[in-house]
């Protein structure tokens, strides 16, 4: 059992490691998205395909982890708070996601069929009609900004009252933060939803399913659950400042978290799943049948064994949860099974035949992702690695495991 951790000083300074990753992070996502922009030229619906899966990966990160962040705050938790600059600054990235959506605005009569389709069936010609009201290229831009609006508005705020409550030392912000975060829930839960609607289900616009933005949801909330598992893991077993402060018990914590939600991510596609087979209609049962056949179904079966039976067994582990290796390697894994779950919910859409494996699949994930590393490396740097100013610091310190 750990014991109590000695109180930080109270000019903790930045951070100034990472600069390798920094830079590398900046040149290996310039040169990616150069490359697929350059496939984009050559294959543009191949290429933008690729981009939209790597964009919504590390989007997702971003978006789950401020959900984390305000979790913690609305339920009031205190163990978190010395891990919790890490969500507060993966979601800070925001803002470049939307210069980085730009790519798929203009390229949108590529990946969506609606902007502008060619020669359609009459009864979906008809049905394209019947939804232009919601699924044309103005409204859907005027949807996505509001998007960004509150994710990048709730992140920020965070963040910045945050990085204020460490010159100030004003308990008000910590109120302020556990007042705004119920509210930043529910928008958040909203607005990904229809952005789920929006960016993913409209590739194939005569399907619906009230619940795959949940789905989607859950999905971006446990890769970013593994993402900070593998960077309080990876701090650990560093010699950095920070291991003193972040301790076993700390990523216990984690760790469980993510056994939780991956439990709950199976249950949204287990439910999503059961409505489709319960309800037995022909618009909703083409998206499922398409990825359960062919060469879409071990890809299907692996996700599911990947992404819920064995990472869930594995985590009820107490001696994994902390272990700093082992727990690393399952969150390395539950993102790369992410990965595979959007490639599995975008790629069918444009050839359900065959898996579209395309070299631009690799540059775009490198692009965007080093992009948003670097960016996260930046901020992180500008920063206390931990909110020495929150007044439950100290409880998070002494936190051990019941």
């Amino acid at each position: 059992m750990s014991g109590p951790r000695k109180l930080p000083d109270a000019d903790l300074p930045r951070y100034q490691g990472g600069h390798g990753f920094l830079l590398g992070g900046a040149v290996a996502g310039a040169l990616g998205l150069v490359l697929t922009f350059i496939g984009m030229a050559i294959s543009p619906r191949q290429a933008l395909l690729s981009y939209l899966i790597a964009f919504l990966f590390w989007l997702g990160l971003a978006v789950g982890a401020v959900t984390l962040v305000m979790a913690n705050h609305a339920a009031g938790a205190r163990w978190n708070v010395t891990v919790r600059r890490f969500g507060e600054t993966a979601g800070a990235t925001l803002p470049v996601f939307i210069v980085l959506f730009i790519p798929l605005l203009l390229g949108a009569k590529h990946l969506w069929f609606w902007v502008a389709p060619v020669n359609p069936p009459k009864e979906l010609q008809e049905m394209l009609e019947h939804k232009h009201r919601y699924l044309n290229l103005g409204f859907f831009t005027v949807r996505a900004a509001i998007y960004f609006a509150v994710w990048t508005g709730f992140a920020w705020a965070l963040r910045s009252w945050s990085l204020r409550q460490d010159e100030t030392r004003d308990a008000a912000f910590t109120a302020r933060a556990r007042w705004w975060s119920p509210v930043g829930l529910v928008l958040f839960t909203l607005t990904f939803t229809f952005a789920a609607f929006d960016w993913m289900m409209s590739l194939q616009p005569t399907w619906y399913s009230t619940i795959f933005g949940l789905y989607a949801y859950a999905g971006a909330f446990v890769a970013s659950l593994a993402l900070i598992c593998l960077v309080i893991t990876g701090v650990r077993s560093s010699e950095s400042p920070l291991a003193a402060v972040i301790t076993v018990d700390h990523q216990h914590n984690a760790g469980k978290l993510l056994l939780a939600f991956t439990a709950f991510w199976a249950y949204m596609a287990f439910s999503q799943y059961m409505l489709i087979w319960a309800g037995n209609l022909p618009e909703e049962l083409t998206w499922i049948v398409v990825r359960s056949r062919g060469v879409w179904r071990p890809v299907g079966v692996l996700i599911v064994l990947g992404h819920f039976l064995v990472p869930f067994f594995l985590l009820l582990s107490r001696d994994l949860k902390r272990s700093p290796p082992a727990l690393a390697g399952v969150a390395a894994w539950m993102l790369a099974i992410h990965y595979i779950d959007l490639y599995w919910a975008v790629m069918p859409a444009a050839d359900p035949s065959r898996l579209g494996i395309h070299w631009t699949h690799l540059t775009a994930f490198v692009g965007v992702g080093g992009v948003a590393v670097a960016a996260g490396l930046l901020l992180f740097r500008a920063a206390r690695p931990i909110p020495v100013g929150d007044p439950f610091l100290e409880d998070s310190l002494r936190y051990v495991q019941p």
